[in-house]
């Protein structure tokens, strides 16, 4: 298990565990970034750009250092 932010553009991860706060952690999760959900990095940094099952999020600052994943193939989600 490691943060999201240590992914590469095409690669993908299962999300492990997201930490923070409550609120941020639900928002999180009503935009569909919960536990056991596959993501597929589109573009790493700062915006981090996600697709998360078919849909595109964008994380600033730090967000994406709170989230961890394992690894998945790159084939995309």
């Amino acid at each position: 298990m490691f943060p999201l932010d240590t992914l590469r553009a095409g690669e993908r991860g299962e999300i492990a565990a997201v930490l923070g706060d409550a609120a941020w952690i639900g928002r999180l999760a009503d935009l569909g970034v919960r536990e056991g959900c596959a993501v597929c990095v589109l573009q790493p940094g700062s915006p981090c750009l996600l697709d998360v099952a078919g849909s595109r999020l964008c994380l600033r600052g730090t967000d994406a250092s709170e989230i961890f994943v394992r690894p998945l193939s790159t084939k995309p989600v």
